[in-house]
C-alpha cells in the first residue's frame, strides 16, 4: 500500500511510489478483459467525484475504475452542487465529511484546491486536475502508456509541445519523467511558456530542455506529447491564428518522420483537431491516444486500491 492517505501531486511522490502505483495497475489492467468486469476489494467504500470543471475521460475512467473495484460511486458537478447557489469549498468539504465519503476525487479550477480539501476532510483526496497546477493521475497513465510501449521510462527523449503555460499535464509529466531520467523538450511559442516552468528547470536542468522551434523537438524524439490549447484559460491572445499556431506548432506526418521510426503520438484530450494536431497523425498507426485512455481506468484502480484497499 501507498504510505500517504492522498494523491495531490507527482512532485511529493517518490520513484517508489510511482512504480507501486504502476505495476499495481499492470496486475489490475486484466479486469477488464474479463466477462464480468468486477472484484470485491472496495465493497463498502463509498467515493465521490466532485468535478468542477467539465470532464469525460477523468471523471468517467474514475466512475469505472472505482465500481470495478466494487465501490459505491456518487458523482457531484457544480452545476448540480450547492456551489451554484454560494456554498464555499469549505462548506461542501465539511458537509461531504459528514457524510462519511471514504475518498473525494476533486477536480476544480483554482490550484491548490485539493491540497484545502485535504486538510479539513477525513477522507483520501485524489487531485483529478486543479487549475493549471497539477494533474497526478494523467502522468501516471500517460507513464503506464510509454512504459508499455517502450519498456522504460528512463533514457527516453520526450518532446512536449502546446500549451504549456495553461498546462497542468505539461507539469505533472515533467517531474515524473525526469524522476526517471528521461529528458524532456519543451516546445512552444514564448508566449504561451511560463515563467513559474524555469523552478521546475533548475531543479532539473540536466534532463529539460527548451525550445522555440518544433523541428528541434521531434528530431529524434521517442516520444511526441502534444498538448491542448485552453482557449477556456486565455482571456488575451496569445497567437495571430489557429491556422498560424498549426503551421509552425502543429504535428503533422512531415514532422513525425523527424522522430524515431518507433516514435508513439500521445495526446491527454480532448484534441483541437488541425490546431494541434492533424487528423491523420491522431488516428496514424504511431498514435497510442486510445491506449492512454483505457490505462486510465487501471491506473486509477490502483490508486483508489493502493489507497483505500488496506
Amino acid at each position: 500500500m501507498l504510505n500517504r492517505k492522498h494523491l495531490l501531486g507527482i512532485e511529493d511522490l517518490s520513484r517508489d511510489e510511482i512504480l507501486e502505483i504502476l505495476d499495481t495497475a499492470d496486475s489490475l489492467q486484466e479486469v477488464s478483459t474479463r466477462p464480468i468486469k468486477k472484484v470485491p476489494t472496495l465493497r463498502g467504500k463509498t467515493i465521490i467525484n466532485l468535478f468542477f470543471e467539465a470532464s469525460t475521460r477523468t471523471r468517467t475512467s474514475f466512475e469505472i475504475a472505482a465500481k470495478r473495484l466494487s465501490a459505491d460511486v456518487v458523482n457531484v458537478s457544480q452545476s448540480t452542487s450547492s456551489v451554484s447557489k454560494g456554498e464555499t469549498l469549505i462548506d461542501t468539504a465539511k458537509t461531504l465529511d459528514a457524510m462519511a465519503a471514504d475518498c473525494v476525487v476533486i477536480r476544480h479550477f483554482a490550484s491548490g484546491a485539493p491540497h484545502t480539501l485535504a486538510k479539513l476532510t477525513k477522507a483520501s483526496i485524489i487531485n483529478a486536475g486543479d487549475g493549471a497546477h497539477e494533474h497526478p493521475t494523467q502522468a501516471l497513465l500517460d507513464a503506464f502508456t510509454i512504459r508499455q510501449r517502450k519498456g522504460r521510462l528512463n533514457d527516453l527523449r520526450v518532446a512536449i509541445i502546446g500549451d504549456i503555460a495553461h498546462s497542468r499535464v505539461a507539469r505533472s509529466n515533467l517531474h515524473l519523467l525526469t524522476k526517471f531520467g528521461a529528458h524532456v523538450w519543451l516546445c512552444s511559442t514564448p508566449t504561451l511558456m511560463p515563467a513559474s516552468v524555469e523552478k521546475i528547470i533548475c531543479e532539473n536542468r540536466q534532463f529539460i530542455h527548451l525550445t522555440n522551434s518544433m523541428e528541434e523537438a521531434v528530431h529524434g524524439a521517442d516520444v511526441i506529447m502534444m498538448l491542448r490549447i485552453q482557449f477556456e484559460r486565455m482571456n488575451e491572445s496569445f497567437f495571430p491564428t489557429e491556422r498560424e499556431y498549426f503551421r509552425y506548432f502543429g504535428l503533422d506526418r512531415e514532422r513525425v518522420e523527424q522522430a524515431k521510426p518507433d516514435v508513439i503520438i500521445m495526446h491527454p484530450g480532448p484534441m483541437n483537431r488541425g490546431v494541434e494536431i492533424a487528423t491523420d497523425v491522431a488516428d496514424g498507426p504511431y498514435s497510442v491516444i486510445l491506449d492512454q485512455v483505457s490505462a486510465g481506468v487501471g491506473v486509477r484502480m490502483a490508486i483508489l486500491y493502493l489507497l483505500l484497499g488496506a
